[in-house]
């Protein structure tokens, strides 16, 4: 393994410090005919490397074998203690202490697996994990980060030297991260804005990556990046998200008498196939707080407005416009009301994939979102075509809408009394518009009658300011074609002469 040139080299310096080593001395402990260092213990760097694996997977082996036990001894002491409640002479108290001291050292030990190699990072984390045990929502995410980190892994596997890259690239990002927690929100979202910037052009112009490989690569890069950072940037304290989630939800509370006649909303639920649509669209946006993921949580916005599409297909039997879909999008987050709006719709904001929200249907549905939701906050009674007494009656629960539906009738009831209800009804509600038309109609007339004086007014001033004044008329001038033309001194006209072709 050793040239004669790296021989002289080794016995050159050892010359010169006064030192005679035996050259077998300098050799790796497990005889593999490489430089041993004494720095790993006699080990060359290769093999030290095996042997610190070897140790390391023997320890964590050990570590999970004695979690385990300690979660059998706790599970045991538990159901013992149940079982012989009166029996016991153990008290409470001291069943209580025992009990959180086993349950320290068993977080202790787990959180040894993830933590750094030093002494006094370790200590740190047991002090902090003693101060704050994890519960099961924590051990949940953990497994779910686990999961996602794997399968990042082997999806960069396919990438070869590029993924190798992307995976350098976003340990330096979390680490970055990890140290700028007292920045804004603001100041993070850039951070991870200008992340994606790079990493995508990275991968353009350095490794050459078709630009369909590229999409794919940064939503696997935005799933492990921000499932690791959800809990650090999902409405932080630092912000007034949780504020304005309250806002929004006392809001659509107080909403929940909206109708879909009053919103213009072209679905039948009275169909099955509508209901079902409107049921799964409900779930969908529900659902989004769920998602770790700002792709997860558009992709649940996505569903959620397909189904509305598709009720609204099926209750015209004509495709949906833009104009039905807004309207009836309004009125599944009326009924829905979804948790965390606010700060879903923030979190997607701020560190979602800036191509994802520009570009394609994604974007498009959550721009909906947005209107529908800053709709919602700016309701009025003019929005639903309603007076203000009856919106403010109805804010404050003093009455509710008459319901279109004949659920109120007796089996026995024919269709078409039902029919001439549901007429009535609506002839009602068309008598009240056309009071308003003709209010508005009259305070229109109003306005023509003041901004006619108005003017006439102005038009009299002006006169009276500047009076007209009419000047006598100047003798007109003498035609240049006139008859007295000797004293004009013109030259005499031209004749018209003809040429012999």
């Amino acid at each position: 393994p050793f040239s004669s040139s790296s021989r002289r080299k080794m016995n050159l310096k050892s010359e010169r410090r006064g030192i005679h080593v035996d050259q077998s001395e300098l050799l790796c402990k497990k005889g593999c005919g490489y430089y041993g260092n004494p720095a790993w213990q006699g080990f060359c760097s290769k093999c030290w490397r095996e042997e610190y694996h070897k140790a390391r997977q023997k320890q964590i082996q050990e570590d999970w074998e004695l979690a385990e036990r300690l979660q059998r001894e706790e599970e045991e002491a538990y159901a013992s203690s149940q079982s012989t409640q009166g029996a016991q002479s153990l008290t409470f108290s001291k069943f209580e202490e025992k009990k959180t001291n086993e349950k320290t050292r068993k977080v202790t030990t787990v959180k040894k697996f993830f933590t750094a190699s030093s002494r006094a990072g370790a200590k740190k984390a047991e002090i902090q994990e003693a101060k704050a045990p994890s519960p099961s929502i924590h051990r949940q995410a953990s497994i779910e980060t686990d999961r996602v980190s794997k399968e990042f892994i082997e999806f960069i596997r396919t990438y070869q030297k590029p993924g190798q890259d992307i995976y350098k690239q976003c340990k330096l990002f979390l680490d970055t991260m990890s140290h700028k927690r007292d920045l804004s929100i603001e100041e993070q979202s850039e951070c991870a804005q200008d992340f994606y910037q790079n990493v995508a052009d990275r991968l353009q112009t350095r490794w050459k990556v078709p630009p369909e490989k590229v999409e794919k690569a940064m939503d696997e890069v935005e799933k492990y990046i921000m499932t690791r950072q959800y809990k650090y940037v999902f409405c932080p304290e630092t912000t007034d998200d949780e504020k304005k989630d309250l806002a929004v939800q006392k809001r659509i509370r107080a909403l929940h008498w909206v109708t879909p006649q009053m919103l213009c909303v072209p679905v039948s639920e009275e169909i099955p196939e509508v209901s079902d649509m409107v049921v799964k669209a409900i779930t969908d946006i529900i659902e989004m707080d769920s998602k770790r993921v700002p792709r997860d949580k558009l992709a649940c916005i996505t569903k959620c407005s397909k189904h509305i599409f598709n009720a609204i297909k099926i209750t015209k039997n004509e495709p949906a416009s833009a104009d039905d879909f807004l309207p009836t999008l309004i009125y599944i987050v009326l009924k829905g009301n979804p948790p965390r709006l606010q700060s879903n719709i923030q979190y997607i904001t701020r560190f979602c994939n800036p191509s994802r929200l520009m570009t394609g249907e994604d974007g498009y549905y959550f721009t909906n979102l947005c209107c529908a939701v800053a709709f919602i906050e700016k309701l009025d009674a003019q929005s639903l075509n309603l007076s203000q007494e009856d919106f403010d009656r109805f804010m404050t629960g003093q009455t509710s809408p008459k319901k279109q539906e004949s659920d109120s009738f007796s089996p026995d009831v024919c269709l078409g009394v039902k029919q001439m209800c549901k007429s009535l009804d609506l002839l009602s509600q068309l008598n009240e518009r056309q009071e308003r038309i003709v209010s508005e109609a009259k305070k229109l007339e109003k306005d023509l009658i003041d901004w006619t004086d108005g003017i006439t007014k102005e038009v009299e001033d002006i006169v009276e300011k500047y009076p007209l004044e009419i000047k006598a008329k100047s003798q007109a001038l003498a035609a240049i074609d006139s008859e007295n033309v000797e004293n004009d001194k013109l030259p005499p006209p031209l004749q018209p002469q003809v040429y012999a072709g």
